[in-house]
């Protein structure tokens, strides 16, 4: 009797933490983000190839092969593929669609894919991935420099 006065206090300290913490009824539940699954390690890879010419080449020809039907020519989520299969892309045309997304994080959903999107896995080189994210992060600061000549 006297072990269970002693433990009763303890289980209730401990109960406190995780009743306190549950969501009172009517409240929104926090969806977990999409990308939750990145792990830590490869969102802060970063990336080793710098843009250039023979870099965008490389990605261009990946992009038209792999990325265009779905992401659309121009990277603002508006190719034929997804319009069929009525897939909500993101536009990367939007400075603001990629603004919290590290290279890192860019590059594994390339190499691992996300939610819709298949994954390139071993398909596309390591180098070519990078090229990739370049180009995929060119696509918000050429619209930006399009608008900035106007």
């Amino acid at each position: 009797m006297y072990r269970l006065a002693l433990v009763l206090p303890a289980l209730f300290l401990l109960a406190i933490p995780v009743l306190t913490q549950q969501q009172s009824p009517g409240t929104a539940a926090q969806k977990p983000s999409p990308y939750a699954a990145i792990p830590v390690e490869a969102s802060k890879q970063q990336n080793p190839v710098k843009p250039s010419p023979e870099s965008t080449a490389r990605a261009k020809r990946w992009w038209s092969l792999d990325c265009e039907m779905c992401h659309g020519k121009n990277g603002d989520g508006k190719g034929e593929t997804a319009k069929e299969m009525k897939l909500t892309m993101m536009d990367f045309t939007n400075p603001d669609t990629l603004k919290d997304r590290t290279d890192g994080d860019v590059f594994y959903i390339i190499k691992n894919g996300h939610n819709d999107m298949p994954a390139e896995g071993p398909r596309v080189k390591t180098e070519e991935a990078w090229d990739l994210v370049n180009y995929v992060r060119a696509f918000a600061k050429k619209k930006d420099a399009d608008t900035k000549t106007q």
